[in-house]
């Protein structure tokens, strides 16, 4: 099963969580994985001992000229970020920021990327390697520091996701790249049917594209609706990009000041739109092929990811019609945040495939034996 694994060394070894963890199989006690806990609300509810990983901090490495970053999972996200850009370097992924606490280790459990998903690769594909405590209390090894091709399952990337039902992970290794020479924000006044065709037709050419955010403010009347479109790359493409849009879809270009902390605020979450209308209602997140057309359903939404990705708040007992409406189009719909109710009876996720409900189920099985890491997580 395993793509690789080696014997970890001694010399960082997170002992205090691998005595826990066996304290918590010998008397099989259920445990809640957790880091800054600022994802505490993603995912089914979790009863079981509080394991923080937080204590367990601090960059191991970083190799600027080999791009890659080696990690103690409970380091500060924030940390993270400013350690790499005093080398001109990000993580490419945009991790959303839901709180001052957040860490490493929870950015790869939650597996969520923020607006340059489509165009860069999510969570997993900058996973190089990664340790972590099984559920037989072993201190495991899979990966490493480069880029390689693996037979089998490829372990630590699939740690990106798992919400911690796999074990508790204690280092990774990371993929981190140079920031680009030039970035650009361009604002269209489009419709969401105009805004999505004209992605579909921008994303089929050769356009330094990163990040696309189609929105209309419902908290103002009249308010415009608005495709945001995010381009990165040489000083040249992006120049030429920006004549070319603009020019082909009478869009403005935003001061990048602007545009910075609204682009900071749409990957965190902290835009209007993500203010909910009301208590009882949920958000919804549709994952769904980037050419999907507009969804024939009642509710106002967020588009990003190039039409991949679309927020919308909506009341829970909508569930089976929201999720309908992904089906239909060949994509899932996940019950992000639950209302002040807490939106009792409704899965969160929805239902995998058999084949994919196949190899997690004996993921569990190899790595958490006992059922002890955040139980029921993922439904």
């Amino acid at each position: 099963m395993a793509a690789m694994s080696n014997t970890p060394t001694t010399e960082d070894r997170p002992q205090h969580l691998i005595d826990q963890v066996r304290a918590a199989i010998a008397a099989r006690t259920p445990l809640r994985i957790r880091g800054g806990d600022t994802k505490a609300f993603y995912g089914e509810p979790v009863n079981g001992q509080p394991l923080d990983t937080r204590s367990w901090s601090g960059i191991v490495s970083h190799e600027p000229t080999e791009l890659v970053i080696t990690l103690r999972a409970g380091t500060p996200l924030a940390e993270v970020t400013a350690a790499l850009a005093e080398k001109g370097q990000h993580l490419p992924f945009d991790p959303p920021r839901f709180g001052e606490g957040a860490t490493i280790g929870g950015v790869v459990a939650a597996g969520l990327a923020g607006p340059a998903r489509a165009t860069v690769g999510g969570v997993r594909d900058f996973v190089l390697g990664a340790q972590f405590i099984d559920g037989q209390g072993d201190w495991l090894t899979f990966g490493g520091q480069v880029m390689k091709n693996v037979a089998g399952y490829d372990i630590s990337r699939s740690l990106a996701g798992s919400m911690g039902t796999l074990g508790v992970i204690s280092h990774l290794s990371l993929k981190v790249l140079p920031v680009a020479p030039a970035e650009a924000t361009l604002v269209f006044n489009l419709g969401q049917h105009d805004a999505l065709e004209q992605l579909h037709r921008w994303g089929g050419q050769p356009l330094p594209l990163n990040a696309s955010c189609w929105v209309k403010d419902a908290t103002v009347a009249d308010a415009p609706e608005l495709l945001f479109v995010r381009l990165r790359g040489a000083v040249a493409a992006v120049e030429a990009a920006c004549e070319r849009l603009t020019r082909e879809a009478g869009g403005q270009r935003m001061d990048n000041a602007q545009a910075g902390p609204d682009w900071a605020a749409c990957r965190d979450q902290t835009l209007p739109f993500f203010k909910a209308p009301s208590p009882e209602l949920c958000l919804w997140r549709l994952s769904l092929p980037q050419t999907a057309p507009v969804l024939d359903l009642p509710f106002v939404q967020l588009i990003e990811w190039q039409g991949a990705q679309r927020w919308l708040w909506a009341p829970a007992s909508a569930a089976a019609q929201i999720r309908a409406a992904a089906a239909a189009v060949q994509g899932h719909a996940t019950l992000f945040r639950a209302g002040a109710d807490g939106a009792p009876g409704v899965r969160r996720f929805d239902t995998e495939s058999p084949a994919l409900q196949t190899i997690t189920k004996r993921l569990r099985e190899a790595f958490d034996p006992h059922g002890i890491f955040n139980p029921g997580r993922m439904g």
